[in-house]
């Protein structure tokens, strides 16, 4: 049985409940230190490839295509596909807390990701 997974900014303060706190970009946030940012895991390889993550450039224009691209990479992609499945055995043992920088709150890769994730738990 899996172990909840959220999804949070990583400029919100962490109320210590969060389990398992990984950042899921791939690029390390501004302004943010590694010791006020209490990650716990930073895997960067789940996050979009170069390429992609520059073409979106947070545009919501974009997104459902970003989506679709993604989504593809997250399930085809060996690299993506092993991140994928590293999380889920992660959160066989402790809630998992998302962190991304990402301005926009619901535009965002991380978003993605957390749907990827909860749309392949128990199956």
């Amino acid at each position: 049985m899996s172990h909840p997974i959220a999804i949070e900014r990583i400029y919100e303060s962490s109320l210590g409940k969060d389990g398992l706190r990984i950042l899921v970009d791939r690029l390390w946030p501004r302004g943010v230190s590694k010791e006020r940012a209490h990650v716990d895991i930073w895997m960067k390889d789940v996050a979009p490839n170069p390429e992609l993550r520059k073409w979106f450039g947070h545009d919501p224009a974009r997104f459902a295509e970003f989506r679709l691209r993604y989504e593809d990479e997250l399930a085809n992609d060996p690299l993506h596909q092993a991140k994928v499945a590293e999380l889920h055995q992660l959160a066989e043992t402790s809630p998992l807390t998302l962190l991304y920088a990402a301005k926009d709150e619901s535009c965002n890769h991380a978003l993605v990701l957390y749907d990827f994730l909860q749309s392949k738990i128990g199956k």
